[in-house]
């Protein structure tokens, strides 16, 4: 592993710790064992971070120094079908991620719900989209049980 691998992961974990951290509560007794549908949810997690970062690995391999956010987001348009992918994931990390956490987090009582979209670049989109429903899962059971 390089040391700009080797950094990415260390601020990717960083941004996952400070999701949990302030929403450590739920992981207490009131929260309860781990839900079936809380379950899909981490495993869909831990599989789309692992995939992720190994797609992403290759890019920074692959493109050295040219592998900037801004390359990234230029190859997600290389073709018709990429760019069809590509501008789904735009508009629902970029515009309905943050949008949708912040109130729905808001809403149901989870904290720091600003954290989502910055965990979401620095790990993938489904795996911040899948760990966002594992929690919310835990929250509404936690907030059941007061």
């Amino acid at each position: 592993m390089s040391s700009n691998e080797i950094f990415y992961v260390c601020i990717g974990l960083l941004s996952i710790v400070l999701t949990i951290y302030p929403n450590r509560h739920l992981f207490t007794a009131k929260g309860g064992g781990v839900a079936v549908l809380e379950a899909v949810y981490y495993l869909t997690a831990l599989a789309a971070l692992l995939v992720g970062w190994y797609f992403n690995f290759q890019y920074m391999r692959t493109y050295g120094a040219e592998a900037t956010w801004s390359n990234w987001t230029k190859l997600l348009f290389v073709n018709p079908a990429s760019a069809s992918g590509g501008q789904d994931l735009l508009f629902a990390n970029v515009v309905l991620f943050p949008l949708w956490t912040f109130a729905d987090g808001r809403r149901s009582g989870m904290k720091w719900n600003w954290i989502w979209f910055p965990m979401s670049a620095l790990t993938s989109f489904a795996f911040a989209m899948a760990l966002y429903l594992a929690l919310k899962e835990r929250q509404l059971r936690w907030s059941a049980a007061r």
